[in-house]
């Protein structure tokens, strides 16, 4: 099979496109930069090059693909709700383009979209008032047009080497403030999921996806934010402290929501339609390494 990714030297999409390659598809991946078409180039896939607010790149990439696995996302804060609708008009580009076929699309969301303090499910949907819901709703507009669309969630901490998310900003604050915090009582979880585990559900969805579908890549149900703020004091040397709803809104920032979510989420439904299995390390464990803290 010919995949079109997109993302595809990102830290999820790197390990898409390799485990594509390594079951024998072919992968066209989109990069933006001459180092990103190296690195591409390096693995045996095919350079297509452009970026997420280039319509037509993305038009052309999925049109000469049998399948699409969109993982690339503006990963820019201070602009959060401007690159979800970056990510909408993508969306819409590349079903535009697969219209008329049966050729998957995957798109890329999380489950920390959904409601929160309870496990929530495939069937769940997201909160209507998050920016970040603008990908499902381009997702679900495009299935009402005929196109073939399917969403994998990712769970708010995908960790492994190379990891640059939620985990890694953590490390820096607890290095940059002295102390490793949490809040409350820190019963708050977050949901897992190591990358290449994350890979091979991207390609288990085009294998097996048996039509319209949300998958969940947790192989986590939930991590208490606790135990996530234990293991970077006690490598940093740092106190373990809690602080209350408001002190977190300084210590934390922007990044204080983030820290309070509870965000349990089942993949029961996702094992069972595709026969996935996580079999990389915890998140504990894995973030309980040197890799972590270089």
């Amino acid at each position: 099979m010919r995949v079109f990714v997109t993302g595809a030297t990102g830290f999820v999409g790197s390990a898409v496109v390799q485990n594509l390659l390594d079951a024998g598809h072919q992968v066209i991946g989109l990069v933006r930069s001459d180092a990103g078409a190296k690195a591409l180039a390096a693995t045996g896939a095919t350079v297509h090059r452009g970026d997420v607010q280039d319509i037509d790149s993305l038009k052309s990439g999925a049109a000469q693909a049998d399948a699409v696995v969109h993982t690339a996302f503006i990963h820019d804060f201070s602009k959060f709700k401007e690159s979800c609708e970056t990510d909408r008009r993508a969306i819409t580009a590349m079903g535009e383009a697969l219209k008329g076929s049966a050729r998957p699309l995957i798109v890329t969301s999380g489950t920390g979209l959904l409601p929160s303090g309870r496990v929530v499910t495939e069937d769940d949907v997201p909160l209507p008032t998050h920016p970040r819901v603008a990908s499902e709703q381009a997702a679900e507009a495009m299935r009402a047009e005929g196109v073939n669309v399917s969403v994998v969630r990712l769970p708010p901490s995908v960790h492994g080497d190379g990891d640059h998310g939620f985990v890694p900003l953590l490390i820096g604050m607890a290095r940059e403030k002295g102390v490793s915090a949490f809040i409350g009582e820190g019963r708050n979880v977050w949901a897992g999921v190591h990358r290449l585990d994350a890979a091979r559900l991207y390609r288990l969805a085009i294998e097996k996806g048996v039509g319209p579908a949300r998958y969940h890549a947790t192989a986590e149900e939930g991590i208490p934010f606790k135990e996530i703020a234990g293991v970077i004091g006690k490598r940093l040397g740092v106190p373990v402290v809690s602080k209350s709803p408001e002190e977190a809104a300084q210590h934390f920032t922007w990044f204080a929501h983030f820290a309070a979510m509870d965000a349990l989420a089942s993949s029961a439904k996702t094992r069972a339609a595709t026969g996935w299995q996580p079999t990389g390390p915890g998140l504990i464990a894995d973030i309980d390494r040197d890799a972590y803290f270089r």
